[in-house]
């Protein structure tokens, strides 16, 4: 297939679309099923980097989910704990501890559900079948892999009546070494962005506390990796292996730093045994699910667990989650990584950093007051790397 035409482009109103290679050259995937729009295919080709880049790096399966040209999370195939199997909706899976995959599936779609809603997924490896039935209950949108098993492939076309887009990519493309795209009829051509993290670019620990154990190097990398491909400004929170809070797109580095540290907090608090034990309806759906969570958690536009509220919700009346309890909880958080795509200019960065935990950071470094950066991680012995190499992406 040497060009695929799409139904429009961003928008209904921009036709007509397609995607095709220069030198008129064969696309390197395969639509097994439905058909992929222009923003599901921007989703997929930066998802499917990304995954691929985290495999390559620390040798073990990874999954991504996106949603508009930017990750919710991105993880590696860790085991679950039994308590973070119950957040992420994955306790009811059998073969999830036999699979790899599966569970960075399972992290990197059930870390930020709510943003995950209607997102595009990629795999770095084989779909296999217990990765496909998580797939398949989740909205979503499509996923990209480099192959799939056929009783995965099965249970995915069942999908959205038979319309689920399927994207089998061949693992072994390499794209040329320049890139362009044009903005306002004007064409912008550069380099690719190649650089590859890895440990070596934790080597400048700048900060009094020089000790980032191996468990961190890695936290570090997946957040490193996942802001290779966020859209800038961007910030992740990383642990366990997992991408927890994804700060993308923000003009100001601060609100980056906020919008992340915010989302991981969420992530905590979603494993807290009054969020575990809530008493939901059995008709609920998942998505609502997800809703009324975020809600508990951060009383946002309705308090659920009032009278004429929680009737929709749940089986009886819940407890709320108290801002005492909510601050006791978040305050036993610790260990957690920090990967920033440019230098941070202020402190107030590393004070909002540390509330959410964070004891490594890797970020570029260059500010003129780097000095202050380090002095208030020293204050803190947080561990600090500057990496010399800044990673925006638009």
């Amino acid at each position: 297939m040497k060009e695929f035409e799409l139904k429009y482009g961003c928008n209904p109103n921009q036709k007509p679309a397609r995607i095709f290679m220069n030198g008129n050259k064969e696309l390197p995937i395969e639509i097994l099923c439905g058909k992929p729009g222009y923003i599901n295919f921007l989703d997929a080709f930066n998802s499917w980097q990304l995954v691929k880049e985290l495999k390559e790096a620390l040798g073990l399966p990874a999954a991504t989910s996106f949603k508009h040209v930017s990750p919710t999370s991105a993880a590696v195939g860790i085991p679950l704990s039994d308590k973070l199997k119950r957040a992420c909706f994955a306790d009811d899976i059998e073969d999830l501890d036999k699979s790899p995959l599966a569970c960075a599936y399972a992290r990197a779609r059930g870390t930020d559900r709510m943003c995950s809603f209607g997102d595009w997924a990629a795999l770095s490896d084989v779909c296999d079948a217990a990765t496909a039935k998580m797939i398949k209950r989740e909205v979503s949108d499509g996923v990209i892999a480099p192959g799939y098993e056929p009783e995965a492939l099965e249970i995915l076309k069942t999908k959205r009546k038979g319309n689920y887009n399927i994207v089998k990519i061949d693992p072994n493309y390499i794209p040329e070494e320049t890139e362009r795209k044009q903005v306002f009829g004007i064409t912008f051509e550069q380099g690719r962005n190649n650089f590859k993290i890895g440990k070596e670019l934790l080597s400048n620990v700048v900060t009094k506390n020089r000790e980032i154990p191996e468990s961190a190097v890695r936290d570090l990398i997946v957040s490193l990796i996942t802001l290779k491909y966020t859209q800038s400004n961007s910030v992740c929170y990383a642990v366990d292996g997992q991408a927890i809070g994804v700060g993308a797109g923000q003009q100001s580095r601060i609100h980056c730093t906020r919008l992340a540290g915010s989302k991981a907090d969420t992530w905590f608090l979603r494993q807290h045994d009054k969020v575990l034990s809530l008493p939901f309806k059995d008709t609920l759906g998942r998505p609502d699910r997800d809703n009324v969570i975020d809600g508990y958690i951060n009383k946002n536009e309705e308090d659920v667990c009032a009278d004429g509220n929680w009737q929709k919700y749940f089986t009886r009346q819940p407890e709320p989650l108290t801002d005492t309890e909510i601050s006791e909880y978040l305050s036993g958080v610790d260990g957690v990584a920090l990967g920033s795509d440019a230098f941070f200019p202020f402190g107030d960065n590393i004070e909002r950093a540390k509330r959410s935990g964070v004891k490594y950071i890797a970020e570029p470094g260059g500010s003129i007051r780097d000095d202050l950066v380090i002095e208030c991680c020293n204050k803190y012995g947080i561990a600090m790397a500057f990496t010399g190499m800044r990673l925006f992406h638009h």
